[in-house]
């Protein structure tokens, strides 16, 4: 059994934040999200490199710009979707170009930005790599679910996603 000696419960939170704590059931839930989504992702970056050489951060990127227009997308763009942080995803393509998946070129329209554009490399190489990945999203995530669970958890996931951020 875990420990839950440092456990924070509502008990633990200042009166002035009480409103917003989650209920145990509701922590339970995130945890258990959490949980899950370490695991398939662990998994599926261990398959990937393994089989492949190429991590889930890299395919992320890779499937990105092969559904962009024109196979090319803004940096800024990029870490968005990926959801990295600029420097991440600077880093990461740093190495991408190096091994010839993606080229970085000036945007035409004002010569600031910078696009990453998917090489005949990089689709080669997505191509090869989304047997593994999709495997590996069957394996650990579809066949745990019916076709009924996939529905609402694919309508909850989306629900959570398009959800606003107040800032």
């Amino acid at each position: 059994m875990r420990d839950r000696s440092h456990s924070v419960t509502s008990a633990d939170v200042p009166q002035s934040h009480t409103a917003a704590t989650p209920t145990g059931v509701q922590l339970d839930a995130w945890r258990k999200f959490l949980r899950a989504h370490a695991r398939i992702t662990r998994c599926l970056e261990a398959e990937l490199l393994a089989e492949q050489g190429l991590s889930l951060g890299a395919y992320d990127v890779l499937v990105q710009l092969v559904e962009a227009p024109e196979h090319r997308l803004r940096m800024a763009e990029l870490a968005g979707l990926v959801l990295l942080s600029r420097s991440g995803v600077t880093r990461l393509v740093d190495r991408m170009e190096r091994d010839g998946l993606v080229v970085r070129e000036r945007v035409d329209e004002d010569g600031r930005g910078v696009v990453a554009r998917l090489t005949s490399t990089g689709f080669d190489t997505l191509r090869a790599a989304s047997s593994t990945h999709l495997a590996g999203v069957t394996r650990h995530f579809v066949s745990a679910l019916s076709e009924e669970e996939l529905r609402v958890v694919g309508e909850l996931c989306g629900r959570l996603a398009d959800q606003q951020v107040d800032q």
